[in-house]
């Protein structure tokens, strides 16, 4: 029997889990920073209510409906459109497994805050502190040298992922009812005391107080759809995998607006939290929008200058990274959950078993993330998915649904059970159809003239060698790409010994 909610506030709170993750607490801020604050703010909400808002609706509301994960739900919508669904469930496992390496830093960097006792005023020092104890090269030449004390931390973090979801909807409802109440009582202590520093008025204002200039920046808008795209976990299988654990009697329509919203509410407490604090220790234009950059460099160097007691940054820089593991372990454990449910419902598995085994099987490929070489290569793995597979895969999304598809139908799932507030279809249906192929497409079309003008953006210019973007680059989108081609391959030998694949339309998935 499949697994099911709990309650509505189990689904409403992991979703929410999910989409508040550390591109929250640190791009956030950071994208906010280099485009004039305000103005970013608005084009943020604008692409939040015009692409993702109903792109997560479509995700839970064709899960609801067909009980699978991402292949089997798009399967539903068109038969040969089920690679789709692959290719989010291996956006998954390649993001799950450099983000767990992250989780682990976030980790390593909570266990040394004591450290931050004797850095009062050492800015050196603390922006020296990560970077020393990872023993990164900056190169993809270091994969001899091995960083033990993030080793352990990554252990770490792939036996909290595990557990959290050892037990499916069972243990994950129960997780977050912690998970993402700790964060948001973690960002108000922060953000309480960033307003009592000196300046704070000052980084309110630059975060809300809109350049419009800004707007006229093509890359703005690029970029505040790309954190929307990115920070609601659509086109990599969880948001799926979530809606398949729903009942029949779900309210879609207000549930996602709920968690889209709550979204954009920690992300913006994230952002006064960052300019409040930055602002209050003289370093508000310090900020960058590179997450490993604000987190393991310039926020340190913030830390140690915050007061002139140890004890009282000691303590801040114990808060602040706390904050990021309960960010960083609700996003990785629905990571996985989407990859789980996705292999285990379309090969018939045990879905504890297969949980443990992805675990397993995405720890070791993590290692290579303990070396010297790992930032290096997380910084080209990171860039190629997030720019390219993850927005193809939204693109094709969109696309099944709206022109492969009656997407009327999809909309008659999303408001089945909601009375007091409906989507409407002047938001919904030209947004799939129309808005959400064509902004995408842009956005993807102008990532890649991005890479080919002036040679890559991770080209040798960079530091990074021609061999490295295709290997860990090139390399994965291909990986990513085959993932359909591969599953087609495993489901002919498995049929040979008289395994049966479930290939039912959307008419022939009955709702409860």
């Amino acid at each position: 029997m499949r697994d099911t909610w709990s309650s509505r506030s189990a689904f409403i709170l992991a979703a929410i889990g999910s989409a508040v993750g550390l591109g929250n607490a640190w791009r956030f801020p950071g994208l906010a920073a280099k485009y004039g604050g305000g103005a970013f703010l608005f084009v943020y909400l604008i692409a939040m209510l015009v692409i993702g808002i109903p792109l997560l609706m479509l995700e839970i509301a064709v899960a609801r409906h067909t009980k699978q994960g991402a292949p089997g739900s798009m399967r539903a919508l068109n038969k040969k459109a089920e690679s789709v669904g692959w290719f989010g469930v291996a956006n998954g496992i390649g993001i799950s497994i450099y983000y767990a390496a992250v989780f682990a830093w976030v980790i390593l960097m909570f266990f040394m805050s004591y450290k931050f006792r004797g850095m009062t005023g050492d800015t050196e020092a603390a922006s020296s502190l990560w970077a020393n104890t990872i023993k990164t090269t900056g190169t993809t030449s270091g994969f001899t040298t091995i960083a033990w004390p993030v080793l352990i931390c990554l252990l770490i973090a792939w036996a909290l992922c595990y557990f959290c979801i050892r037990n499916g909807t069972t243990t994950v409802g129960k997780v977050v009812k912690y998970t993402v109440s700790l964060p948001v009582i973690c960002l108000l202590v922060m953000a309480v005391r960033g307003f009592t520093m000196p300046g704070a008025l000052d980084g309110v204002a630059k975060l809300f107080i809109p350049e419009w200039s800004a707007l006229s920046d093509s890359n703005l808008w690029v970029d505040a759809v790309g954190q929307v795209f990115y920070s609601l976990s659509t086109s990599m299988a969880i948001m799926f995998a979530y809606g398949s654990f729903l009942d029949s009697k779900a309210n879609i329509a207000v549930d996602a607006i709920i968690i889209a919203f709550s979204d954009m509410i920690i992300s913006v407490m994230a952002g006064i939290v960052m300019f409040t604090t930055m602002a209050g220790v003289g370093m508000l234009d310090n900020m960058s929008a590179s997450g490993i950059a604000t987190a393991f460099i310039i926020y340190p160097q913030a830390i140690v200058k915050l007061s002139g007691s140890g004890v009282v940054n000691m303590i801040f820089a114990f808060i602040f990274y706390f904050c990021l593991i309960t960010l960083a372990i609700d996003s990785l454990f629905s990571i996985i959950e989407g990859v789980s449910t996705a292999i285990s419902d379309k090969f018939n598995l045990n879905k504890k078993k297969t949980t443990l085994t992805i675990c397993i099987v995405e720890g070791i490929l993590s290692l290579i993330y303990v070396t010297g070489a790992g930032l290096a290569v997380l910084d080209i793995v990171d860039y190629f998915i997030n720019s390219y597979t993850l927005i193809l895969t939204g693109i094709l999304e969109v696309f099944v649904a709206g022109w492969f598809f009656k997407t009327a139908k999809i909309l008659d799932q999303i408001n089945r059970n909601t009375k007091n507030f409906k989507m409407p279809n002047w938001w919904f249906l030209p947004s799939i159809k129309y808005i959400s192929p064509l902004v995408l497409t842009g956005l993807f079309v102008w990532n890649f003239a991005n890479l080919v003008r002036g040679g890559g953006i991770y080209g040798k210019a960079d530091g990074y060698s021609l061999k490295a973007n295709i290997l860990f680059g090139w390399g994965i989108i291909l990986l990513i790409l085959l993932s359909g081609l591969i599953i087609k391959v495993i489901v002919r030998a498995k049929q040979k010994s008289g395994y049966t694949e479930d290939a039912r339309s959307w008419e022939e998935f009955k709702d409860d």
